[in-house]
């Protein structure tokens, strides 16, 4: 046979198998067609007819999804939202609110012992609704303007034995029968407050009314007043402690610091537009608010005071902890103070301290200055820069050193079951590493 003639055999048995398929593809088409009853739910992918016409105008008819009919019977409607408490829809305080469902008895005996008000009940359908009169608090005087219950309690002060380590400027919240019932006042004149970030370089004065803080401070150049603002500034302090020890590296390597005396807290303040975030804290003590200073401008602050019990913050916590002026004598009892500024720094972390024995040359402060080389050393701490009023330290890495000390070596390294993060209330009489 010619190739000719084998061509032609190739092409005919390919038709025919083409023509097989379809024909099968035809006759089911046919019996689903044929035996369906319509009476289930089908996706329609095409419509019978190609065209649509509508007012004339032939439109292409499109691929859709039949859905249940009931769907689009369904008219949704949203409950009434009833409103309870204290504050009406206009945010004001009420004198009269719901309480919602209470045990009647259990109400009328609040009641009796609070001696608030009248009770009215109403008993239909069997529950009990309750509305209760609360007298509003009464403004305490300006004379409380800023008064802290837990730091400014006069008769638990009274009550110390000593007062010589800072015990008064420490926690002594009162009795919950003596807790305060009154609102604490706004200073007088008070203004909204500025926003930040303005209010990192200026607040109103009426706000924050202590001149004797901002002459304390104005010898660093840190405050000034303007007129009714105060005006900040601590930019060329933080670059001379980047310059003096470049590893600090503010918002690099130093993300978190703690300021010990914060004063009007323009050393956080300022570390803000360089990343680091900064909890100012300082005693409610002679320097008067410091920390309504801090709030005023927006920085973080809480009142704190190193005394005799360890401060509220876990170990490790600062990659940078500052002093300046902060009036803390460190090596007194043996540096247990200083011990807890160790606790809270991080390992290779720093200590900057701005003070006169730093820089001064008189006999008692070169003798301070001696005692506070001589207990960081003990501590393992490395004097990095002295330079001007300030001196800088890094706390070690690792625990070689602690480890390395002679026997007897004061103070002494902690127990192995003591927590460092154990910090409300405890007293720190121990030594903690890494």
């Amino acid at each position: 046979m010619s190739n000719v003639g084998r061509s032609i055999l190739c092409k005919s048995a390919t038709l025919a198998k083409i023509s097989g398929f379809l024909l099968v593809l035809l006759v089911f088409f046919y019996l689903g067609e044929r035996f369906s009853d319509g009476s289930s739910q089908q996706l329609i992918f095409f419509s019978s007819h190609q065209n649509s016409v509508n007012n004339g105008v032939t439109k292409k008819s499109t691929s859709s999804i039949s859905l249940p009919s009931n769907l689009n019977k369904t008219n949704w409607v949203w409950p009434a939202v009833q409103r309870m408490g204290l504050v009406d829809e206009n945010g004001v305080m009420t004198e009269d609110f719901e309480v919602g469902e209470f045990d009647l008895e259990v109400v009328e005996n609040w009641g009796r012992e609070n001696e608030t008000g009248c009770l009215e009940s109403d008993t239909k359908r069997d529950k009990v609704r309750v509305r209760v009169r609360v007298s509003k608090y009464p403004m305490c005087s300006q004379s409380m303007r800023e008064y802290i219950p837990c730091l400014d309690n006069m008769e638990a002060i009274k009550k110390l034995n000593s007062t010589q380590k800072g015990e008064q400027f420490e926690r002594h919240c009162p009795e919950k029968e003596k807790e305060l019932d009154c609102l604490i006042p706004a200073p007088k004149g008070y203004r909204t407050p500025i926003r930040w970030p303005k209010s990192r370089d200026e607040v109103w004065f009426s706000n924050v009314p202590h001149t004797h803080l901002s002459m304390y401070k104005g010898g660093q150049n840190w405050i000034t007043i303007d007129k009714d603002k105060v005006i900040h500034g601590a930019d060329k302090y933080l670059d001379q402690i980047e310059k003096m020890v470049p590893e600090i590296a503010f918002g690099r390597r130093t993300r978190v610091a703690l300021d010990i005396g914060c004063g009007v807290a323009s050393f956080g303040a300022y570390l803000f537009s360089r990343n680091v975030t900064t909890l100012s804290i300082a005693p409610k003590d002679v320097h008067e608010n410091q920390i309504q200073f801090a709030l005023e401008r927006g920085v973080p602050a809480m009142v704190a005071a190193f005394a005799t019990q360890r401060l509220s913050y876990p170990s490790q916590a600062f990659d940078l902890i500052h002093c300046s002026r902060c009036t803390i004598n460190w090596t007194r009892d043996d540096g247990i103070l200083l011990l807890e500024v160790n606790r809270m720094l991080r390992a290779g972390g720093y200590f900057a301290w701005a003070a006169q024995p730093v820089y001064k040359h008189e006999a008692c402060l070169r003798e301070q200055w001696k005692e506070m080389v001589n207990l960081t050393s003990r501590l393992c701490w490395t004097l990095i820069k002295e330079e001007g009023h300030i001196a800088i330290w890094q706390k070690p890495l690792n625990n070689s050193c602690y480890l390395s000390r002679e026997e007897g070596t004061q103070p002494a390294l902690c127990d192995a079951d003591d927590d460092p993060d154990s910090v409300w209330y405890i007293f720190h009489l121990l030594f903690y590493f890494l």
